[in-house]
């Protein structure tokens, strides 16, 4: 669910794996961000519509990925799929790092990028530092 930057380029990588794919977003503009070769369905509409998802094979599912840009929606929807359909595997991106820590400790499988990207900065900065004797606190402009 969500076919911004990343959903439509988890649902691009999925298709060209042989995974029957389908994107579910409220914008249908939102799917020109797919490539013209996307073997995979979309669907117009929200992940916390029990018929949209119906609509998009949500019975027929391996997996949930609520990728959309909102995280009440990527939330709502996540539980939503997890509440009425045996679906395997349900992960929701949450940007909120609070947010994303509560819903994980709930048994929620969750993906912040907040804090992923920050662990990527800090541990650039800390193999710098670690590999210049004497430097101590690199700039983060130091990093790229």
């Amino acid at each position: 669910m969500g076919c911004g930057r990343v959903g439509a380029r988890i649902a691009t990588i999925l298709a060209k794996n042989g995974h029957d794919v389908t994107i579910i977003d409220v914008a249908g503009e939102a799917f020109r961000r797919l490539p013209p070769t996307f073997a995979g369905s979309t669907v117009i509409g929200t992940g916390i519509d029990e018929d949209v998802l119906r609509s998009a094979g949500i019975e027929r599912a391996d997996a949930f990925i609520a990728v959309s840009g909102k995280d009440n929606r990527n939330i709502m929807a996540t539980q939503l799929v997890d509440l009425l359909f045996e679906v395997d595997e349900r992960i929701c991106r949450i940007t909120d790092p609070v947010r994303e820590e509560t819903y994980r400790r709930m048994g929620m499988t969750t993906v912040c990028p907040t804090t992923t990207v920050s662990a990527v900065i800090i541990d650039k900065v800390i193999d710098m530092d670690a590999a210049v004797p004497g430097r101590v606190g690199a700039a983060l402009s130091d990093v790229f």
